[in-house]
């Protein structure tokens, strides 16, 4: 089991900056394969970007590449979400997911996190 934790949500106007954490915890956390989720209201949950368990390997959703950037730190049990050219479509609730040892596209993996908002202001 791996518990997950999202925060650094929040408002910000389009074309500023935030960077999401997600702090995670349990036996062998520091191994998986991660990545975030994001859902808007009224809409699928989509992929955003995921993470090999190193930090080599990335995969992006089109809709971000070039804005956000997925990294980790596994001496700190934390992967993070940077996310800037914020625009108005990227308002969602961010989910963190995690686990296993799949490949970054493989998604999504078996832990989620409870989620944060960001909010983006035109």
């Amino acid at each position: 089991q791996v518990n997950l934790v999202e925060s650094g949500g929040g408002l910000v106007q389009s074309g500023g900056s935030l960077r999401l954490s997600c702090a995670a915890s349990g036996r062998a956390s520091t191994t998986y394969t991660m990545g975030w989720f994001r859902q808007a209201p009224g809409k699928e949950r989509e992929f955003v970007a995921a993470i090999s368990w190193s930090g080599s390997r990335t995969n992006y959703a089109d809709s971000v590449k070039g804005r956000f950037t997925i990294f980790r730190d596994n001496a700190k049990n934390t992967m993070y979400l940077q996310m800037n050219s914020l625009k108005p479509e990227d308002t969602a609730v961010y989910y963190c997911n995690g686990g296993g040892h799949r490949s970054t596209t493989d998604y999504p993996y078996p832990f989620w996190g409870q989620g944060t908002q960001v909010t983006v202001s035109s």
